[in-house]
């Protein structure tokens, strides 16, 4: 194995321990802490075997397992904006409810 196989499986095992830990003491949501550490869990086992992306591509119909990597990585961003955009909305949402009923039941009436 290589220097960098090597310090990014560390860092990918470090990882994996902290979303692993996080699930079973439920820190956070416990479907976002099972889904990082089946990432990580990917990520080493592509880097520790760099044919296994090589079989999954061939079997997705994808020429190189490099190819593979950067559909998932781009799907994955994509995904991810996209929750971020909803959740955003759904926050701009609540604020100005919020600023509504905050403005009406502190406004006062003309003559008090």
């Amino acid at each position: 194995m290589t220097a960098f196989q090597w310090l990014a499986l560390v860092l990918l095992g470090f990882l994996f321990v902290i979303s692993v830990s996080n699930l079973f003491r439920r820190i956070g949501r416990w479907r976002a802490s099972l889904l990082w550490a089946i990432l990580w869990a990917a990520s080493g086992a592509a880097i520790v075997k760099p044919d296994l992306t090589v079989a999954v591509a061939h079997v997705l119909g994808i020429g190189r397992g490099a190819d593979l990597v950067v559909y998932v990585s781009v799907l994955a961003m994509l995904l991810g904006f996209f929750y971020v955009y909803l959740r955003l909305r759904q926050l701009e949402r609540n604020i100005t409810v919020l600023t509504r009923h905050v403005a009406i039941t502190g406004a006062r009436r003309p003559n008090d």
